[in-house]
């Protein structure tokens, strides 16, 4: 017998001081049989990152070929494509054929500069795309809150994320490797 994905509820109070954003959303998130409550944290951290009303969740490691996370246009169009991890660069061209930007949120500090390195030349060829990162320490941080029901706040400014739920409060930095196909070093 299969197992099926785990739900998670999470409510979340946002304020996005930079970009003047305040809103505070009940999400359901699906976590795959396979999948770390670190990388389902880190999709939640990415949904926070880009929230907004028409921000949603993929449907999840299951399902090749869609984004871990997505903002839609006016239209239904992907606007904003997000991959968590360190994707191959065919995924990431594909999603800059469908969306107007695509964000790349990597983890795993031992994977990381590999990636990066190896791939740097190819992907700052794709102009739509932003590559950024989490530490290892941060990861652990928000993979320690993960829970069936969570409730959080979080206030985002200067790229940093400040979430806090009853018993914590823990400051995250997403570091950026690449803006909009311009390596940052």
């Amino acid at each position: 017998m299969a197992l099926g994905a785990t739900v998670c509820k999470a409510f979340v109070d946002i304020s996005d001081i930079d970009r003047g954003f305040y809103d505070s959303r009940t999400l359901t998130i699906a976590q795959h049989p396979s999948e770390t409550p670190a990388r389902m944290m880190l999709r939640l951290m990415a949904w926070i990152l880009f929230a907004g009303d028409k921000t949603e969740f993929g449907r999840g490691l299951s399902t090749d070929g869609e984004p871990d996370v997505f903002e839609t246009n006016d239209a239904g169009d992907i606007y904003r494509w997000i991959e968590v991890g360190c994707p191959d660069i065919k995924t990431l061209r594909r999603a800059a054929g469908k969306s107007e930007d695509v964000v790349v949120i990597a983890y795993d500090e031992a994977r990381i500069e590999p990636w990066w390195q190896s791939r740097k030349g190819d992907l700052s060829k794709i102009d739509k795309l932003s590559v950024r990162w989490i530490s290892d320490e941060d990861l652990e941080k928000i993979a320690a809150m993960a829970a069936r029901n969570m409730k959080f706040a979080a206030t985002l400014q200067d790229g940093v994320i400040w979430i806090a739920d009853e018993s914590r409060n823990i400051e995250i930095e997403i570091k950026t490797l690449m803006r909009r196909g311009e390596p940052v070093f």
